[in-house]
């Protein structure tokens, strides 16, 4: 990093390579799906990446940045106030929320992906009315049933979908997952398929509003093949920053 708080040159074009690789592969996997590219959005996840490698990916056309965690978010967004304006980027809480920190994720972030309960849903609607705010969310759902992730499960996924619809100060976009991190990609396909499926009972019940299209799935290895399945948002940090630590 140099002194005025950039990404060094060399470092500043890896990430434009490997940004660049990525969108191609966005592209391919469209293609494959017979898609159009503007169908997906891509999630840069920044978490534990220093700002002036996220500065450097901003300035390369990242547009929207996905955050872990609220505490590291605040110091994280503030240092890069002016270039997220600049750039015209917006936040997006991806990690679990505890309800404790609902009001400071609100006034940092503009979307939360990981409304993991009913619960948490009822506490983010209340603030977000104090502050008069129609905060933009996704419902998790934890497919895999796994004790180390958070999420509703697949049985009250629709359920909680109905209720969180009905709330004033939310908007329910749609839905996310984690899947189980599994090496054949053809084993992680259903889970997607499931995601899929579970958006278009929910329209089909005519229990969300118009705007519940969204499905964020897949990630860096993965995200090629959550595309083919529908994915409107992916999360990618390891493909465009490179490794961490």
């Amino acid at each position: 990093m140099n002194k005025a708080g950039q990404a060094a040159p060399d470092q500043a074009a890896a990430l434009r390579e490997r940004l660049d690789s990525v969108n191609a592969r966005i592209a391919e996997a469209c293609r494959r799906a017979d898609r159009s590219e503007s169908e997906v959005t891509l999630v840069a996840v920044s978490k534990t990446v220093p700002v002036e490698r996220i500065r450097a990916a901003i300035e390369s056309g990242v547009r929207i940045l996905g955050e872990n965690r609220v505490q590291e978010a605040a110091e994280k967004i503030p240092a890069l106030c002016e270039t997220s304006a600049a750039g015209n980027v917006s936040w997006h809480l991806i990690g679990h929320l505890q309800s404790n920190k609902a009001r400071r994720a609100i006034e940092l972030f503009d979307y939360i992906e990981s409304i993991d309960s009913l619960k948490l849903a009822e506490r983010l609607n209340s603030i977000a009315g104090e502050m008069g705010k129609k905060l933009p969310v996704l419902l998790e759902v934890n497919l895999g049933e796994e004790s180390s992730k958070s999420g509703v499960t697949e049985g009250e996924a629709l359920v909680v979908c109905e209720r969180v619809a009905r709330f004033e100060n939310l908007s329910l976009r749609g839905l996310m997952t984690v899947p189980p991190f599994l090496e054949d990609l053809d084993q992680v396909r259903p889970y997607f398929k499931r995601l899929r499926a579970l958006r278009e009972e929910a329209i089909g019940a005519g229990i969300v509003g118009p705007e519940f299209r969204e499905l964020s799935m897949g990630m860096s290895h993965d995200f090629e093949v959550a595309i083919e399945e529908g994915a409107s948002l992916v999360r990618i940090g390891t493909a465009i920053f490179g490794s961490r630590g």
